[in-house]
């Protein structure tokens, strides 16, 4: 067997020119908001109790920290939901931290305590409040009751010995006088986590970076630097999700909130596959605490419990993530595997490595394929590649007008 360079050297990395110092300040951490942000999508079902526990198992393997349980206020379902999954977590000693959301009112944050108590685990409660003016507008709302609900909301999570996380909904659009006042009454009456939120995906790099360094500009003045831990919350709507994530863990946000393929309401929220896919490929998750040989299970998880389908060219997870039919591709690939270098034939001409997360190269053909295409395909499918056969099968798809399926080249075979 022919050896080659390792292909990580034979890569010129632009990502890692002119940096200096780590990349993050702190191991990352995530809250994964599938099941309660997620399941807000007007296109998903609910999935099962069955479903959610299995979907708890994996984001324990892949090493999530924390997960957001659900909306206890929302109803009966939803309370019972809740704490079976909470009781799950206890009796099979996963290593999740339990989370549930809250309008910043009593009867959203009275069964999160109940349901406390009655497991005896704490939950931590993420009691959000709309906080810009256009909300504030349209819903009638003035600065007082804002931040009447936040003390009132936060005293009673506190007073009742659960962790409060303070949510300013929309904090993007949020003006800084208003969120000056509520970040300060929230820390005031024991919030011990503010969650920055981009509800509608309206924020650019410029603009995360800029609400960062005005809310640590807060914390600083109350001296809280040390004792109050930031989060991101970003939605898609301008397809930066994933990248804003990225940059808010580089610019020292405790964690980032993500759903798995990406699920939510409108456009959906950050995906929290992509987002561990990435920073695994920067190298930047232990892999001791982090198994991502589930990632692409997760996701498949996640699609057929809720219903939404996987995109064909969805990043790691779809069907064409590792699928060529284009003769120039499908010939460096072929030359690669040729040389029995696996972490060659997966770098040629990708950046994700196929086998690491069990998938693999594939080789088709279609349309913009060449000669070696039909070779190869013959050859993996048992097929004896002779110059007839694969001209007969070469000048078929050469006629055609998309990838051919196997039952296709198959039929061409036998025709």
């Amino acid at each position: 067997m022919e050896q080659t360079q390792n292909p990580a050297a034979l890569i010129y990395d632009w990502n890692e020119k002119e940096r200096t110092g780590p990349l993050l300040r702190r191991a990352p951490r995530f809250v994964d908001e599938s099941i309660r942000d997620g399941l807000q999508s007007p296109s998903v079902r609910d999935p099962s109790i069955e479903q959610k526990m299995h979907l708890l198992r994996l984001m324990d393997r892949m090493g999530v920290q924390c997960l957001n349980l659900g909306l206890p206020g929302a109803g009966k379902r939803a309370q019972e939901d809740v704490e079976r999954l909470l009781r799950m977590i206890v009796e099979e000693k996963l290593n999740l931290v339990p989370n549930c959301a809250a309008r910043t009112v009593a009867s959203d944050i009275t069964p999160i305590i109940e349901i406390s108590q009655r497991v005896g685990v704490p939950i931590e409660v993420t009691a959000f409040i709309g906080s810009s003016p256009i909300r504030g507008y349209a819903e009638g709302w003035d600065i007082d009751k804002l931040q009447m609900h936040t003390r009132s909301a936060i005293k009673l999570i506190v007073e009742n010995g659960l962790p409060a996380s303070f949510v300013t909904e929309d904090t993007t659009r949020s003006h800084p006088k208003t969120l000056d006042r509520l970040f300060r009454t929230a820390i005031d009456e024991g919030a011990t986590r503010l969650v920055l939120c981009d509800t509608v995906g309206h924020a650019t790099p410029d603009g995360l970076r800029n609400l960062l360094n005005f809310t640590r500009g807060v914390l600083r003045a109350l001296d809280v630097e040390d004792t109050v831990e930031l989060d991101w919350h970003g939605h898609n709507d301008r397809g930066m999700a994933l990248t804003l994530a990225l940059y808010a863990l580089e610019w020292g946000v405790h964690r980032v909130h993500g759903c798995g393929l990406g699920i939510g309401e409108r456009v959906g929220n950050t995906s929290l596959d992509l987002l561990l896919l990435n920073l695994h490929l920067l190298g930047l998750l232990d892999p001791k605490h982090h198994d991502l040989s589930c990632l692409v299970e997760y996701v498949e998880a996640i699609s057929e419990y809720t219903g939404v389908p996987i995109h064909p060219s969805y990043p790691l997870s779809g069907r064409d993530a590792f699928r060529t039919a284009t003769g120039v591709h499908a010939a460096a690939i072929i030359k690669a595997q040729k040389r029995g270098d696996t972490e060659l034939e997966d770098r040629v001409y990708s950046a994700v490595p196929a086998s690491v997360f069990g998938r693999k190269q594939e080789i088709e053909i279609g349309h913009y394929s060449g000669r070696s295409n039909v070779i190869y395909w013959l050859r993996e499918h048992g097929y004896e590649a002779s110059d007839a056969l694969v001209d007969k099968v070469f000048s078929a798809a050469k006629k055609g007008d998309h990838t051919l399926s196997t039952e296709e080249v198959k039929a061409i075979i036998d025709s």
